[in-house]
């Protein structure tokens, strides 16, 4: 049976998952997305050759509705879904902080809803995206998610309770990436190095090592360790990395986010 499936508030996010969407073969006839502003749903009209319409259409029409806007935005968007949306949809959220239930509670009573972190890699298919399922979500609903998410990269699935956490680590950690990567390049210019080739040399160690710990399957201290020589450089930096607290630093910001995101969940 074929299944239509909207993605409601195309952002970057909403975009990247009709483009694996399409990439894994399915129809453009069975995509449908929604969009705020008239030139966003032109543009993505242009771009993937998919109907655009509005919140509430999409609610009557789709079987599966992903609701991919910002976590403030999503009150009102379930509010105007709210009187045309079945118990036979499924309804999956990908806004960092909003729980099932509190997605249950404003719509019909008994659809399953999903809930899902994914990240910003998701643009170039090497997202990681957390998957829970609320309390009428069967696995054939978690298999559904998997299945879309899955065409943006990885998934795993975790229980509700652990969603905060893994949104602290895998949704925002990107940032701290990124924000490794500048200190590390004003580093290198500070040392004498061109910014360009100090980024250039940042960015493919990252990746060297990413896929290192990807595939090795050694734990990164054995890692670090092989590379860090009696007396080397490396233990003399690493020594200052400590020096300086960065992993207290680390565990502090990832608390942090874990908080941010409790609070998301109750509208602060």
């Amino acid at each position: 049976m074929t299944q239509k499936i909207a993605v409601l508030g195309a952002g970057k996010i909403g975009e990247a998952l009709l483009g694996g969407m399409l990439r894994a073969g399915r129809d453009r006839a069975d995509l449908l997305v929604t969009a705020r502003r008239q030139e966003r749903a032109a543009a993505l009209r242009e771009r993937h050759g998919v109907e655009v319409v509005g919140n509430a259409e999409a609610a009557k029409t789709a079987d599966t509705l992903i609701l991919t806007v910002k976590p403030q935005d999503m009150a009102a968007l379930l509010d105007e879904l709210a009187p045309h949306t079945p118990a036979d949809r499924l309804v999956i959220t990908a806004a960092a902080g909003i729980t099932t239930a509190s997605v249950e509670a404003r719509l019909t009573p008994g659809i399953p809803v999903v809930r899902v972190m994914p990240n910003t890699p998701a643009l170039v298919d090497q997202a990681m995206s957390v998957i829970s399922g609320g309390s009428h979500a069967t696995d054939e609903d978690l298999a559904h998610a998997e299945e879309i998410f899955g065409g943006v990269g990885k998934t795993l699935r975790l229980p509700e309770s652990q969603q905060d956490a893994a949104t602290a680590l895998s949704g925002s950690g990107p940032a701290y990436f990124y924000y490794l990567v500048e200190a590390m390049t004003d580093a290198g210019i500070l040392l004498g190095l061109p910014r360009d080739k100090a980024h250039d040399l940042i960015v493919q160690a990252a990746i060297g090592a990413s896929v290192m710990l990807r595939d090795s399957g050694e734990h990164p201290v054995t890692l670090r360790e092989a590379v860090t020589s009696p007396g080397g450089t490396t233990i003399s930096a690493i020594r200052e990395l400590e020096n300086h607290g960065v992993r207290a630093a680390l565990i502090s910001a990832l608390e942090a986010a874990r908080d941010r995101s409790r609070e998301l969940a109750s509208g602060a």
